[in-house]
């Protein structure tokens, strides 16, 4: 691995209070509609705001859902079909397939163009042309970038692994990395055509397509804004970012609607329950539909509820505290008073993995032997998901054993969700007895003597300290001490990204409906900063994960998932596990919103009917 030094990230936007600073390079035209006429939809997120609006450098939810407002990939998913189905955005047509799934051959649209920016000659966005592509993945493998997501194409394309190691020791050569090298599995055919060869036919490769992290970014833009490229997006997207000020660090951001984007339309595909609900009316409307979308970020969860009552906010997410105040305990449906203002209410279940992560490195938590794996156990069993589920989730969450999440292959499917090796708590007396294997004593009170607290790393927050305080009351039933330590989400990533948490907490939205997307959490290669945060290492479980991104879907490849999960239970580097419903609350004059968390390229089908009476400046 390179020993290069990252660039330095220079500050670019505004914060709270600032004055003022000149405009970013991007000239974009005015909005289609007046001042007056503009259709604005307020959007909250519940986050001190984006850390890294590279796709190459991001890897959170926050990242994805701001991101894909700028930026395109080559696939995208089906707006309102379900189950989740993927259809062109940057092509011209699906992929064609050969060589039994190891050749993939693209055509991009004619008619895409990047934003209008200085990097570009009379600052006039140019045409998207296959090179582009090619150039955009080959940044996963630039050490500038510390490799963040470079376990998405690790040993999938056909000499990337070779490139990557050739540019790493160039680059610790003191040489500049070569972006015009050749990858052996990235052929370009002409300026719409190009091939993709793979290492060996990948399941998962067509939904890889539509992750944020492979979207086209310009090379002019990347090498002309250098390290302010991270917040000064330029991409193909149906909106754009104007002025510096737009975005207000730990505040907000706002983008415009992108003047030059492409004919594209609002989907005709649709569920028969999409009639009803009112989601069809816009199909064949060109999109997007708004002129602006102002993010609001919030850490604190109360101001965003707040601004939702009051109007100010076109729909919300139910916080912990909000669900006594909007929602039946008994029905799980919205309070009459709340369903009298036409408040639309959505449940949304997510493929959702909550839980408390180990440092497999960390010299009390981690490592492999007896001790350690009871050790792990212990904090397992002693950990109450239902309580924390009636009192976080309002009972609507579901607990579960092991990392994959109910819908897909390898979940236990039975009544309680459990499998036969379960470690899920609360079960003190178990707790006790994997302490004792531990090499603890535990005293007449019940409790693991001489057990010096380990420190806890999590999000800040009201519900976040509700949620150590209700770990804390379990642990101490037998004994084990925590130390939280309470820090902000891109601080928390950078912690685990260096190995420095020796316990944190995490939540893994599953970024396609895949089990492996959840099982490569664990494979060894990809540790911290990649994906593998608890840097975790099993040589079988290795070797079947790699045997797994070949297998056919069928019973035989449902097994295998099933004996990595329980390989996963038994050596305990995790604590889990918990899908939430996330429960969205939308007002009246919100059109055309079908809440999802697998995805978040939808805020160009949005609409808002600005002149409704009760809606709020």
């Amino acid at each position: 691995m390179s020993t290069r030094t990252p660039t330095p990230r220079k500050a670019w936007f505004t914060t709270a209070g600032a004055a003022a600073l000149s405009l970013l390079g991007v000239l974009a035209a005015p909005s289609i509609a007046s001042a007056a006429e503009e259709k604005v939809i307020r959007i909250p997120m519940t986050t001190a705001g984006p850390g890294d609006l590279d796709p190459v450098e991001g890897s959170t939810t926050y990242e994805n859902r701001v991101a894909s407002t700028f930026y395109e990939t080559l696939l995208e998913y089906e707006y309102l079909v379900r189950p989740y189905t993927l259809r062109p955005l940057l092509l011209e047509e699906m992929p064609v397939v050969e060589q039994d799934g190891k050749l993939w051959k693209f055509r991009l649209r004619d008619d895409v163009y990047f934003h209008d920016a200085e990097c570009f000659p009379g600052n006039k966005g140019r045409k998207l042309v296959s090179e582009d592509v090619v150039y955009s993945w080959k940044r996963l493998a630039d050490p500038e970038h510390t490799y963040e997501n470079w376990w998405l194409v690790d040993e999938l394309i056909a000499g990337f692994n070779e490139y990557k190691e050739a540019q790493s020791q160039r680059v610790d050569a003191g040489e500049a990395f070569d972006y015009d090298a050749p990858v052996s599995g990235m052929r370009v055919i002409n300026d719409r055509e190009f091939e993709i060869e793979l290492t060996e036919p990948n399941q998962q490769f067509a939904w890889k397509l539509a992750m944020f992290q492979f979207s086209i970014v310009p090379r002019e833009a990347v090498e002309q804004f250098g390290s302010e490229f991270t917040r000064r997006p330029v991409g193909t997207g149906p909106f754009i970012v104007k002025d510096k000020k737009d975005w207000v660090v730990g505040s907000g951001l706002t983008v415009y609607r992108n003047p030059n984007y492409r004919e594209v339309y609002y989907p005709t595909e649709h569920m028969p329950e999409d009639v009803e609900a009112g989601l069809t009316e816009a199909a064949g409307q060109r999109l997007p539909l708004v002129d602006k979308i102002e993010f609001g970020f919030y850490e604190e969860a109360q101001p965003m509820w707040l601004k939702f009552k009051e109007n100010t906010l076109d729909y919300t997410t139910v916080p912990q505290f909000g669900f006594e105040e909007a929602i039946s305990r008994r029905t799980k449906k919205l309070n009459r008073a709340w369903r009298s203002k036409d408040i639309r209410m959505d449940q949304v279940p997510l493929l959702d993995f909550i839980f408390r992560s180990f440092n497999m490195e960390d010299e009390r938590v981690g490592g492999y032997t007896e001790e350690r794996k009871a050790l792990r156990r212990a904090f397992n069993l002693a950990m109450d998901w239902d309580e924390m589920n009636d009192a976080l989730y309002y009972g609507m969450a579901l607990a579960y054993d092991g990392p994959i999440p109910p819908g897909l292959d390898g979940h236990p499917d039975n009544r309680d969700h459990r499998v036969e090796n379960s470690t899920r708590g609360a079960d003190y007396d178990k707790a006790r007895e994997e302490l004792r294997k531990a090499g603890y004593k535990i005293g007449p009170d019940g409790k693991a003597i001489g057990f010096e607290p380990i420190r806890f790393y999590t999000s800040t927050g009201q519900e976040s300290i509700r949620i150590v305080e209700l770990l804390q009351r379990n642990f101490e039933t037998v004994g084990i001490q925590i130390n939280p330590v309470y820090v902000n989400f891109p601080t928390l990533m950078d912690t685990t990204n260096r190995k420095l948490a020796p316990m944190f907490s995490f939540a893994w939205g599953s970024d396609y409906p895949d089990a492996e997307n959840n099982l490569q959490l664990y494979y060894g290669p990809y540790e911290s900063p990649g994906s593998n945060h608890s840097n975790y290492r099993n040589d079988e479980y290795d070797e079947m994960y790699r045997q797994l991104r070949t297998m056919p879907i069928g019973p035989e490849r449902t097994a295998h998932i099933e004996k990595m999960r329980d390989i996963l239970i038994e050596d305990a580097p995790f604590c889990g596990s918990l899908a939430r419903t996330r429960v969205y609350l939308t007002h009246p004059w919100v059109k055309n919103f079908k809440p999802t968390e697998t995805f978040y390229t939808y805020f160009k089908y949005l609409d808002v009917e600005m002149d409704h009476p009760d809606r709020s400046e």
